[in-house]
């Protein structure tokens, strides 16, 4: 199952609480085949199918193929130019 790094939850916190972000609201990541790469958005909930990773309050709602991809990963973020970056690394251990 994705981890999440103490940074991500921060960054992930940070975005759902904005004023105009609905109550229960996480970060979506989906799977976009014909580009090859991962998709992130903000939902007001998840999708039918999607696997819910709640990590210490901030809330994950991967589609079920990036949930495959994710499984064996750790999801950080770091603060650059302004704003926040995701990034993907193995596990640790």
């Amino acid at each position: 199952m994705l981890t999440v790094t103490d940074n991500a939850v921060a960054a992930i916190r940070n975005i759902t609480d904005q004023p105009e972000v609905p109550v229960g609201a996480g970060l979506r990541i989906a799977a976009d085949p014909t580009a090859g790469s991962l998709m992130l958005s903000v939902a007001p909930e998840p999708a039918e199918g999607d696997h819910v990773v709640d990590a210490a309050g901030a809330r994950l709602f991967l589609e079920p193929e990036a949930a495959i991809l994710l499984d064996d990963k750790a999801l950080d973020a770091v603060q650059a130019d302004g704003g926040v970056q995701f990034a993907l690394a193995p596990q640790p251990g």
